[in-house]
């Protein structure tokens, strides 16, 4: 039930970042919600029920499915150069019309 929680605060809170003006809370917003996915994919694959995704130390019926903490891995390393590039761009100086100029 917590992990739901967390879930659902991060995305409200990511939500709510996105649709701000300022390019950095857009990607803040943006950072936040795909946290909360690789929280909700890792909660989807099982490893709160089984126990380590290593062979040889447990029967491989309780082993825990090692493909959605990949997937989650993969996809910090892709979000995380996404971020990276996005601030880039933000603090880039260009103009974007993210601001409200008055």
């Amino acid at each position: 039930m917590t992990l739901a929680v967390t879930i659902a605060i991060m995305v409200a809170g990511g939500v709510y970042l996105m649709l701000q003006r300022g390019m950095v809370r857009i990607v803040l917003g943006l950072l936040l919600v795909g946290h909360a996915v690789n929280l909700l994919i890792m909660s989807a694959g099982g490893v709160f029920r089984r126990d380590q995704p290593l062979l040889g130390i447990n029967p491989p019926d309780w082993a825990a499915d090692p493909l959605p903490q990949a997937f989650v891995l993969t996809a910090i390393v892709i979000a995380f150069s996404i971020v990276i590039y996005m601030l880039t761009l933000a603090a880039s100086g260009s103009d974007d019309d993210t601001e409200d100029v008055s």
